[in-house]
Formats: C-alpha cells, structure tokens, sequence
C-alpha cells in the first residue's frame, strides 16, 4: 500500500472512530465472503463492518482518542456503530453464535474501552426503544397514582366530616 493510501485509510479510520457512538473489533478468520456479507446485513443500517489493518487502525485509535491496541491481533474487523450500540452487539453476538469462527475481542463505547465479555453484556440489554418505553409507562403508572392520591384526600375528608356531623347529630339526639 503506498504512503498516501495509508494516510487516507487512517484518515478513514480516525473519522469513523470519531463520528461512531461505538466500535467492536473481532477476530474474522475461516468465515467466507458470503457469511461476512451476512453479517454485514444482520448488524442493521446503523453499523458498518469493516476489514481494517491492525497497524492502520491503531494509529487511528491513537489520533482519535481511543484505546484499542490489546484487541488488534490477528485478522481483525472493526463494526463502526453509529446508532443503538445494543443492537450491533446483539447482531454480533447472535452471528457469533451461529458462526464460532467470528470472535469478539473487545471494543470502545462513547470512549470507554470494553472487553468481549462487556460487550455480550451490552447485548443482553433491551434496546434503547423498549427501555425509553418502559420508563414512560412507570412514570405514567406513577403520576396515576398520584392522581388516584390526589382525589382519595377530598373524598376521605368529606367522609369523614360526614361521619362526625352524623355522629354530633345521634349525640345531640340521645340528650
């Protein structure tokens, strides 16, 4: 590869790192072209699987700002995530899972280095869609019962003062 092509390539790597809200690297030796154009489908429109070399690619860590060098041996693949970071891992990990020769060797989420293990964790979660869900039906449940509160005060204080005028009323009777 000649000397300007390397530059453009780091250049690439660099922007794709900076602009990615994360990045996975894994390990694609023994899978066929047609398992990795698989993959590429199956890791959605918010991520891009990319063949790097090791050498380029840590140069590009090192100019954007990320730690990625210990998960940089062997044939490697970056997936370059953009959108949900949770969807890419499930991607991977469910292909993975399917194809043992894709192994995952570690990555970077919003700057912060991840090991494999982390990663897998990262794709037991539920998606950012179903958590924001989730969290909106708790606070409604939770406002309804504030509302529910709210209207049980007046309601119980007129109980209760009917209660005492009725009970002031049998007391001003027996008398």
């Amino acid at each position: 590869m000649a000397t300007s092509d390397k530059i453009a390539a780091v250049a690439e790597i660099t922007e794709k790192l900076r602009d990615s809200n994360a990045a996975v690297v894994t390990s694609y030796t023994g899978l066929t072209v047609a398992q990795l154009k698989e993959l590429r489908r199956s890791l959605g429109e918010n991520a891009q699987y990319r063949v790097v070399k090791n050498t380029l690619t840590k140069i590009a860590a090192k100019e954007a700002g990320v730690e990625l060098d210990e998960h940089l041996k062997g044939s490697t693949a970056v997936a370059f995530v953009t959108g949900d970071p949770v969807t890419a891992a499930k991607g991977l990990r469910d292909f993975a899972k399917e194809n043992p020769a894709l192994v995952i060797q570690g990555g970077v989420l919003d700057g912060k280095a991840l090991s494999a293990d982390e990663i897998k964790k990262l794709a037991d979660l539920e998606s950012r869609e179903v958590l924001l869900s989730k969290l909106a039906g708790a606070m409604k449940g939770k406002q309804s019962q504030a509302a529910a509160l709210f209207q049980a005060l007046p309601s119980k204080f007129v109980r209760t003062a009917e209660a005492l005028r009725a009970k002031q009323a049998e007391q001003g009777g027996a008398e």
